[in-house]
């Protein structure tokens, strides 16, 4: 398949899974793996940054407004809601920076298209999703005690299968959490760790002996940033709207059929 059209499909992928419950990284993987992609995780990097860092900057777009009333509370004197929602960011930032650094290598091994892995932490990711979606409706704000609880949601979301939104607001919402408020953290929690993720890549040169050409990388973004434009402002309104069962079942089907595939191939 032409280089340029997987790109734009990886790009999809990206786009639309960073933001629905379903695993980006998991779909990502799946994605490679039916698309004849067979490069290794080190091999494969580059594109990967590039595409959620697409997705960054769409969440950021989609948050313009509070990403700036928040950065500007930061600059002021005295407390304030804004400031106190930055902490908590901070706060729920550790866990995921934590296993980062002490399980790099063994991060690296599961996203080497291990299918099997993949598949069973979707079938987990649709269960957890099932039961969130019939958590009662509340009014509740994040407080530092859920921002820890969801930031070990988002630790463990880093194997692949696993859906970092899907376990973050899943999280939120069984803490008793409203559901726009925990869309809206899980959303912007995730912005701080793409850009020092892409910042550690380049300091230790792991971004530089790729050989993807250029405009395999720019097609990768641009359709990770549209397409995640649309997925964000989406998923508000489906978790606003007690939708997740729904992405619970996708995500037990597909799962299911993957590791069938997987077993007969």
């Amino acid at each position: 398949m032409n280089e340029i059209i997987i790109a734009l499909i990886l790009g999809i992928v990206q786009g639309l899974t960073e933001f629905l419950p379903v695993s980006s990284s998991g779909h990502l993987e799946l994605a490679k793996y039916f698309l004849g992609d067979h490069a290794t995780a080190h091999e494969s990097l580059l594109m990967t940054v590039v595409v959620h860092f697409g997705t960054a900057l769409s969440t950021m777009y989609v948050f313009r407004k509070e990403i700036f009333e928040i950065l500007q509370s930061l600059l002021s004197k005295g407390q304030s809601e804004n400031k106190s929602f930055a902490y908590k960011i901070i706060l729920s930032m550790i866990p995921a920076v934590l296993v980062g650094l002490l399980f790099e290598k063994q991060i690296e091994q599961i996203f080497t298209q291990n299918i099997m892995i993949v598949c069973a932490m979707l079938i987990i990711t649709g269960i957890l999703l099932y039961v969130a979606d019939k958590a009662k409706n509340t009014t509740r704000n994040v407080t530092y005690s859920d921002a820890i609880w969801v930031g070990i949601a988002q630790a463990i979301a880093i194997i692949p299968g696993i859906s970092r939104s899907g376990s973050t607001i899943a999280t939120s919402v069984l803490l008793g959490i409203d559901r726009t408020k925990a869309a809206r953290f899980s959303f912007l929690m995730v912005v701080p760790l793409i850009f020092g993720k892409i910042a550690k890549d380049l300091i230790d040169g792991n971004l530089t002996s790729s050989t993807i050409p250029a405009i395999e990388l720019f097609v990768g973004f641009l359709a990770a940033f549209v397409t995640g434009i649309f997925a964000c402002s989406w998923m508000i309104q489906l978790v606003r709207n007690s939708n997740l069962r729904y992405f619970g079942l996708y995500c037990l089907i597909i799962g299911l059929a993957g590791i069938v595939y997987a077993s007969l191939t």
